[in-house]
């Protein structure tokens, strides 16, 4: 018997349509002896939907036929079964049922353990990282943080409020000036490059941080690496074991890798991302559109370095599935920094895999696999113990004001 794999994607984020572009891929190359594979398309005003054309790009061309072709469903849990029954109509139809969920998604309100909260609130098994470590993957804030106390090499940094800067600009780039230019302002919860600025002064700095705030609340502002070499590594597993994929080093025209060098390349598409955008990439390799060498030209102290550090951020995060970090290298003085993670980066990172001989086919089988090691571990915790603390409310104590909690 099949296992019934519901592939989450789309949702309510600015990197939606990366999203439809790595789901896609990965349908596309999921084992189909092994799993049924039942597409669950998130539009973004957060209505859910499953249906075959939502495994074929062109069909995002006109959202409007995708609500009038798919079927609107809710996944909910009932007697002991993960269901998409249908949202709409007075006869609430079973459309599909799900043995677990693998969410492709990317950014705010969906990778960021919101939609990994609402996975494990239900009980439905789901491949990659929990709620927790979700969040601190998408919040680069609290990502640095954690990295900053484990002692992991990262760029000097500040990070404050929209309403701060908003109530306080002076105080706040009284903050930032301890920071020595260029700098970088990032929206702390995006991904995808969106949002990002590189700052030679005060003037420069100002226009970023509007830029950014238009994103985010939350702000990042951080030194840049000068003499810069951008690689990145790709780390599957959980907590318990690690594998380490080869290094690629990125390349950008760009004095960051952009957007236009992640997911367009040379399209040819103009004006905003947006759905009606998604053809003009048809055919696009997602994060492989980026000119990259596999592997990167690094010495191999700098690879030990890439791959110790990338470990313990993997660890430090309690990360799961199949992520990709990113570091910053100062070729002059031959410093790493790790720069950030990525929990579900776009296109999987699968290229990273297959120069070790794993497949694309096969790396979405090991998160799979994965995913249910981690749903098992998670069932043999206790959460929930017998108590009386109710007994002292009976009989309208509360009512009466006698109950009291202390």
């Amino acid at each position: 018997m099949k296992i019934r794999v519901g592939v989450i994607f789309g949702g309510e984020s600015t990197e939606h349509e990366v999203s439809i572009i790595s789901a896609i891929q990965a349908m596309n190359k999921m084992n189909e002896e092994k799993y049924d594979i039942i597409p669950i398309y998130i539009t973004k005003d957060r209505e859910w939907y499953t249906g075959g054309l939502l495994k074929d790009i062109d069909s995002y061309q006109d959202i409007d036929l995708i609500k009038k072709y798919a079927t609107n469903v809710v996944l909910i849990a009932k007697d002991n079964r993960f269901i998409l029954q249908k949202k709409k109509g007075l006869f609430k139809k079973v459309v599909d049922e799900i043995d677990i969920c693998f969410p492709i998604v990317h950014g705010t309100n969906v990778e960021d353990g919101v939609l990994q909260g609402y996975l494990q609130t239900i009980g439905v098994p789901y491949v990659g990282p929990n709620s927790y470590a979700a969040a601190v993957g998408q919040d680069k804030a609290y990502m640095k943080a954690i990295f900053e106390k484990e002692e992991l090499p990262i760029t000097k940094y500040v990070w404050f409020y929209d309403t701060d800067y908003k109530n306080d600009q002076e105080s706040v780039l009284k903050k930032v000036s301890k920071l020595s230019y260029p700098l970088i302002v990032k929206p702390a919860t995006t991904g995808s490059s969106i949002g990002i600025s590189v700052c030679e002064d005060e003037e420069q700095l100002k226009e970023g941080i509007d830029d950014a705030i238009t994103y985010d609340s939350k702000i990042i502002v951080e030194e840049k690496v000068e003499n810069l070499k951008e690689v990145n590594i790709s780390v599957l597993g959980n907590y318990e074991h690690q594998r380490l994929s080869v290094i690629e080093e990125v390349m950008s025209k760009d004095k960051f890798l952009t957007y236009q060098d992640k997911y367009i390349g040379g399209g040819k598409s103009k004006g905003k991302i947006g759905v009606k955008s998604v053809p003009s990439v048809k055919g696009s390799k997602g994060m492989l559109s980026a000119t990259r060498k596999i592997p990167a030209e690094i010495s191999d102290k700098v690879k030990k370095e890439v791959e110790e550090v990338a470990t313990a951020a993997f660890k430090a995060l309690g990360s799961s599935g199949c992520c990709r970090i990113d570091f910053l290298i100062d070729e002059k003085k031959n410093k790493v920094y790790v720069n950030e993670i990525n929990s579900i980066p776009g296109s999987l990172a699968f290229y990273l895999w297959e120069p070790l001989g794993k497949d694309y086919t096969d790396l979405l089988e090991d998160m799979i696999n994965i995913g249910v090691k981690d749903y098992k571990k998670r069932n043999s915790k206790t959460y929930t113990f017998d108590t009386n603390i109710l007994e002292g409310f009976a009989n309208n104590s509360l009512k009466g004001g006698k109950g009291k909690l202390k």
